[in-house]
């Protein structure tokens, strides 16, 4: 198998995700949100493995007609942004005007952090919450918090998108990567788990999201606390 055609494998891995994304928001459209986050773990299962993949293959130089992280990025706004948001709007967890205030909220700040180019900080993390409001959406949908509560959050992870706060990446920090991976394949698992059952409000799955996003959430601005006290974030 040539190294041209292990690269592009990966491309075609990676745009697998624009399908699936079409699949959740088919889902969504009908209020089958279950099977949309069913989608979307998916999705995320699958671009946490092309990036690795991506760089194993080493994809700009053996199938560099391809730009793989635009790819990433259109699929990564689809299913990190647009279809959550889609959801949260439809969800009818909402009063009044604070439904419009959540998608549009959502959709600009984020249009504007992925063109960013300060986004990722020198040890491969993020510089700012990197917009993973599918992740925010699937805890939502699990724990069904007064909207008040949602409101407030989606304005603080808006703000936070832009603060020189650090956010771990699950693969590429290398820092705690021996719990983050176990955290990160624990998440997806519970996610899973959770739309499974149709977030059923006694699933032990809930309590798996709230533990590991916590973490996922908070551990980049504990590694910036503990070790880069005299480093710039970003």
């Amino acid at each position: 198998m040539s190294n041209h055609f292990k690269a592009l494998s990966v491309h075609l891995l990676t745009a697998t995700g624009a399908v699936f994304a079409m699949l959740a928001m088919l889902a969504a459209v009908k209020h089958d949100w279950d099977l949309m986050f069913v989608w979307l773990v998916v999705a995320f299962a699958v671009d946490g493995i092309d990036g690795p993949l991506a760089r194993k293959y080493h994809v700009q130089t053996h199938a560099p007609e391809f730009d793989g992280v635009l790819l990433d990025l259109i699929i990564d706004y689809l299913t990190y942004v647009f279809i959550p948001a889609f959801a949260l709007f439809e969800s009818g967890l909402f009063e009044g005007w604070t439904g419009w205030f959540v998608i549009i909220v959502i959709t600009f700040a984020s249009a504007m952090y992925f063109a960013d180019t300060r986004m990722k900080t020198k040890d491969n993390s993020f510089s700012g919450f990197p917009g993973c409001w599918n992740m925010v959406a699937i805890v939502v949908f699990a724990l069904t918090p007064n909207f008040w509560v949602i409101l407030a959050l989606v304005a603080g992870l808006a703000v936070a998108m832009f603060l020189p706060l650090k956010f771990i990446h699950p693969v590429r920090t290398e820092r705690w990567r021996w719990l983050t991976l176990p955290m990160a394949f624990a998440w997806t698992f519970f996610a899973g788990w959770a739309a499974w059952v149709d977030f059923h409000p006694e699933s032990w799955a809930s309590w798996g999201l709230i533990v590991t996003s916590v973490y996922l959430l908070f551990a980049g601005i504990l590694q910036q606390i503990i070790y880069d006290r005299s480093a710039p974030a970003v």
